[in-house]
């Protein structure tokens, strides 16, 4: 039946096949067919506006967030699209930084609902968010799209658009049993976004990147603007409310702006997406835009600071470099004179033991180890099994919520209470922290 209401469209759409819930593998004949046809049913609205496409292992969508807010600051109607979201599925898709009402989201889903029904095309979850953002963003007339890809690059269902600019972060092992076992894979699949005569934006040193990068862009003639190249971050350090840092882009001189996230990678994020913003209008974004808008970035759930008395931060770290990066920002930005502990839960398919080890290796006193809800969850025994065998005390709970409780009670004013290991989890501890409702249906 036509989805009407709003937990209406949520049953349809969680109907379909969930790959971010349910362990992904490698298809043998990947495909964007069917998200193209599906588009061709409603004139290929992609083709309405201009897209920047971001991808990376990590920063993602920090960078994704703070390139939109950069563009709506200077005046234009920006779309965003973003995986994944914490509370509501209606966060993933935002005109200048708002998401999608509740209204227009059933009656987006609802239009989905008739086009599957029209063609017989059965599409996964993630590509039915896609083509409706992709939608969406036509329907309000926006002058550009800012879309974050969803896993890899080649084969995600954002690949259907074609970005006037493209965003590579950086890449590290993850999601190694889809995209590939090592960095040259990994780069390989996340250079797919890259197009014929679009500006490539590259934030990352590492010469396996660099390389593969340098041959895409040649192969294509497209423009390759690389760090320590194109633009520098000349300038990242410890401020108080988060980095200070002086940016070099192919357009101006940014000196001393205060970026308010935590940790040196913001510091690369923020850069980054200061320079794909001014690819994408082709000069300066301007001195006041850039100070305003790093001086109020907020990232829900990526080094955020929730409480005082203990002090409690989340971080959707998920993989082995997001663990180190955690751990270096942890060490700056958030000292405190007593204990730390640790909230931890992470999904099936992660190097659980180079997860653990940097935040052992910290000097947490304790981890208080929990399944967060989904059905990738890795067992609360095994992840306190790796802190174990990394030389930590570990606590098992039934329950993320039980696991904060618990680690709250240990806890006295002057100390630290970290969660990290996956996004599902953060969500939950924000929902029991902040008292938010939760929107996502089991």
């Amino acid at each position: 039946m036509r989805p009407t209401t709003y937990d209406d469209a949520l049953a349809w759409l969680e109907s379909h096949v969930d790959y971010e819930r349910l362990a992904p593998g490698r298809r043998e004949l990947p495909s964007l067919q069917s998200v193209k046809d599906t588009l061709a049913l409603f004139a290929d609205p992609h083709r309405d506006y201009p897209v920047v496409h971001i991808t990376g292992t990590n920063g993602k969508g920090t960078t994704t967030t703070l390139t939109s807010a950069l563009l709506c600051a200077t005046g234009l109607r920006v779309g965003t699209f973003t995986s994944p979201d914490l509370h509501a599925l209606n966060e993933r898709i935002a005109l200048n930084g708002v998401a999608i009402d509740d209204d227009d989201f059933t009656s987006l889903l609802g239009r989905l609902y008739d086009a599957e029904h029209v063609s017989g095309i059965v599409l996964t979850r993630f590509e039915l968010l896609t083509v409706g953002a992709l939608l969406h963003f036509s329907d309000e007339g926006v002058d550009v799209a800012v879309v974050e890809v969803g896993l890899g690059g080649t084969w995600d269902s954002t690949n259907v658009v074609d970005g006037d600019v493209t965003v590579l972060t950086n890449v590290d092992l993850d999601h190694t049993a889809v995209l590939g076992d090592s960095i040259g894979a990994i780069a390989r699949d996340k250079v797919g976004i890259f197009r014929a005569g679009a500006t490539a934006v590259l934030s990352t040193t590492n010469a396996i990147v660099v390389e593969i990068a340098r041959a895409r862009v040649s192969e294509l003639g497209s423009t390759l603007w690389m760090i320590e190249e194109s633009f520098e971050l000349e300038r990242n350090d410890l401020a108080v409310g988060g980095r200070a840092i002086t940016v070099r882009t192919p357009f101006a001189h940014y000196d001393d702006v205060l970026v308010s996230l935590h940790g040196i990678h913001q510091g690369v994020n923020a850069t980054t997406a200061l320079v794909a913003a001014e690819a994408f209008l082709g000069r300066a974004v301007g001195e006041d835009v850039v100070r305003s808008t790093f001086a109020h970035a907020v990232m829900p759930g990526r080094m955020e600071l929730l409480s005082r008395h203990p002090m409690i931060v989340v971080d959707g770290a998920h993989n082995p470099a997001g663990m180190r990066a955690l751990c270096a920002a942890l060490d700056g930005a958030f000292h405190v004179e007593g204990e730390r502990r640790c909230v931890l839960g992470m999904l099936s398919g992660r190097e659980v033991d180079d997860m653990v080890q940097p935040l052992v290796a910290l000097g947490f006193t304790e981890f208080h180890c929990a399944a967060p809800h989904s059905p990738r969850a890795m067992d609360a025994h095994v992840v306190a099994q790796a802190v174990r065998r990394a030389g930590g005390v570990a606590y098992e709970h039934s329950s993320v919520s039980a696991a904060l409780a618990h680690a709250r009670e240990h806890s006295g004013d002057d100390d630290l209470i970290v969660a990290a290991g996956s996004l599902y989890l953060v969500a939950q501890v924000r929902a029991d922290v902040l008292h938010l409702s939760t929107r996502h249906r089991d």
